[in-house]
């Protein structure tokens, strides 16, 4: 009987070992999540234009994709306001405007202020030595041609602070309202483009952060993005005798 017994333990005990010994394989992006990303990208670097009409079966040949994946991203980038989905009419790209941008980089400021207070107090030195190195990233030399290498490094630097303050939930909020930014990099901000300003400020962000300066990490995002949204204003005045700076 005991024999029996051990023998019938040996048994379960393999049975079970698959799943003691069973690794866990990273989540690989659906379709869905692939053309939500193709999708959002075309947005925001204005493949497709604000106001523009997009037709689902259109972005189906596009993408090289079924209607199902595509009809999810476009609700997800409805839930981001990229588009507005209008039934028995289509999707249409939201249009752009000064308010908007306005609203969004006040969002930013209140959003990333909290994330950059938090990564004070969690970054690990080598999380802050990169943080450095991505905060000296970013020059263009002045011309308008680089500003595709100037977002995303500017992406990398805002996405990596974000990452460090360990609050997904928030960071998540961040990232959505920092894409929401970049489309307006390419209708509007390209004229208030300064590398030099935007290397000083993120370099004084990376520098609290590395002192544990939970205040001044704060303080140096709200300063980062006002000098963003002062330029812009001033962009603004500037045009008015060309036109109002805007898409509506």
């Amino acid at each position: 009987m005991a024999r029996k017994a051990v023998s019938n333990r040996k048994k379960t005990t393999a049975r079970a070992a698959p799943r003691k010994t069973a690794s866990r394989e990273p989540r690989k992006s659906s379709l869905a999540d692939l053309a939500f990303e193709a999708i959002k990208e075309k947005i925001l670097k204005l493949y497709f234009l604000p106001g523009q009409y997009l037709n689902e079966g259109a972005l189906c040949a596009l993408l090289n994709m079924g209607r199902t994946p595509v009809h999810q991203a476009l609700q997800r980038l409805q839930h981001e306001g990229l588009v507005e989905i209008m039934p028995r009419k289509g999707v249409i790209v939201q249009p752009g405007s000064i308010s908007e941008i306005l609203k969004i980089l006040d969002s930013r400021a209140t959003v990333e202020a909290e994330l950059a207070r938090n990564a004070a107090e969690r970054a690990t030195p080598e999380d802050i030595e990169e943080l450095k190195s991505l905060a000296r990233i970013g020059a263009t030399n002045g011309k308008a041609s680089e500003l595709d290498s100037f977002i995303g490094a500017d992406r990398d630097f805002h996405r990596k602070f974000a990452e460090l303050a360990e609050n997904p939930v928030l960071s998540d909020f961040a990232r959505s309202l920092h894409e929401r930014s970049i489309r307006y990099w390419y209708l509007h901000l390209w004229q208030t483009l300064d590398d030099k300003a935007t290397i000083k400020q993120h370099t004084a962000i990376a520098d609290a952060i590395a002192k544990r300066d939970a205040d001044a990490a704060a303080a140096a995002v709200r300063a980062h993005i006002e000098s963003l949204r002062t330029r812009l204003m001033r962009a603004q005045q500037a045009s008015r005798g060309r036109g109002p700076l805007t898409l509506k």
